[in-house]
């Protein structure tokens, strides 16, 4: 770490729970104990990189831009509806109070943009619908842009080979971080060595990010819209099809089709208890990619129900009270007209259409 000096020490990290965890004796081998330190330890790796990357990016302008952040960034208050670098060092795109979008690097030019994931994680297999989501978001940014992704990976994680063409995997060496741990453990009693900035022209802030206009709220609305434009038919197939479609649930993981009443949901569902006056239908693609119907109850503004079918099971959960689905759900309920109500009938012919897409 010799070329980046202290200047892991400037980022922010959040240890109260660790160092708690530690002074009170908690086994070093429980999972309470192991989560907060993977957590921290996945900060640092980040963090790591991401000096090496600036230096690296600093020294090869032909890359293009590279993105600063954390204590490289001009701090500044979070922004909506916009992808910049928030308040504490993040590159995100947030709208309202939701982040919906984290980078932990970007590299752009005229023609490229090349967003970095940089993980501690073992195995790739639950990475690839993260990155189907980041990748969606950036190309809904930047349309005219070709988009790729650089993931770096710690020496021994697994199944990089099932990762998708545009992304390139970086693996580093084993990496440990006891030594930094024990400089913040330490409080004062470490000094810091100053803060080492970088400056070239190719380091640049984030309003060099020019992006194209998104409303998060107004596609969803879109979507519901162009899902349902097809006459005397449930579903616009050819739609649902395209590239930009796929796009969009890619970004955001289910769109919304329309409503059923109570009385028709109880029919089908007898199982459900408490059935709301409209209960919402959504297209959800699954981790698998395939594509499933999935339903919704709003009981209040903070209150919602997601209820699942598979396999003629059943499954009812109650989503985060501060997460996107609620705030989709309470924004669709307002835009549903008498047209998109959805008959029993009509929910068997768009599973039906579903599962030949299948």
């Amino acid at each position: 770490m010799s070329n980046i000096g202290d200047n892991l020490l400037y980022y922010k990290y959040n240890l109260k729970h660790l160092i708690r965890l530690e002074e009170e004796g908690v086994d070093k081998e429980s999972q309470e104990f192991l989560s907060s330190y993977r957590s921290f330890a996945g900060l640092v790796y980040e963090n790591y990189l991401y000096e090496k990357l600036l230096i690296y990016a600093k020294h090869n302008p032909h890359l293009g831009n590279f993105l600063l952040k954390g204590p490289h960034a001009i701090k500044k208050s979070s922004q909506f509806n916009s992808l910049h670098v928030c308040k504490n060092g993040q590159i995100i795109y947030r709208i309202k109070f939701i982040e919906i979008g984290e980078f932990d690097a970007l590299f752009f030019n005229d023609k490229e943009i090349i967003f970095v994931e940089i993980t501690l994680i073992k195995s790739v297999k639950n990475l690839k619908h993260r990155l189907r989501k980041k990748k969606a978001l950036i190309e809904i940014l930047f349309p005219k842009h070709d988009v790729k992704a650089l993931i770096i990976l710690n020496k021994g994680a697994t199944g990089s080979k099932q990762l998708p063409s545009y992304c390139t995997v970086w693996f580093t060496k084993p990496f440990e971080i006891n030594d930094i741990y024990n400089q913040f453990k330490s409080n004062n009693n470490y000094k810091k060595k100053p803060f080492l900035k970088h400056t070239a022209k190719n380091l640049v802030s984030d309003s060099k990010l020019i992006t194209a206009p998104f409303k998060y709220y107004n596609s969803l609305v879109w979507m519901l819209h162009k899902l349902r434009s097809k006459p005397n038919s449930i579903l616009n197939i050819e739609f649902l099809q395209t590239t930009t479609c796929t796009r969009y649930i890619d970004l955001f993981t289910k769109v919304y089709i329309g409503y059923m009443d109570k009385k028709d949901f109880e029919n089908m569902y007898p199982e459900v208890l408490d059935v709301t006056q409209k209960v919402v239908v959504a297209i959800e693609k699954e981790h698998t990619n395939k594509l499933v119907l999935t339903y919704f109850m709003q009981y209040s503004r903070k209150k919602l129900l997601n209820i699942t079918i598979k396999n003629k099971k059943i499954t009812v959960v109650k989503k985060d009270a501060h997460g996107i689905s609620v705030t989709e759900v309470f924004h669709i309920l307002h835009m549903l007209k008498e047209v998109h109500k959805i008959t029993a009938k009509e929910i068997k012919t768009a599973e039906d259409f579903l599962n030949l897409l299948d």
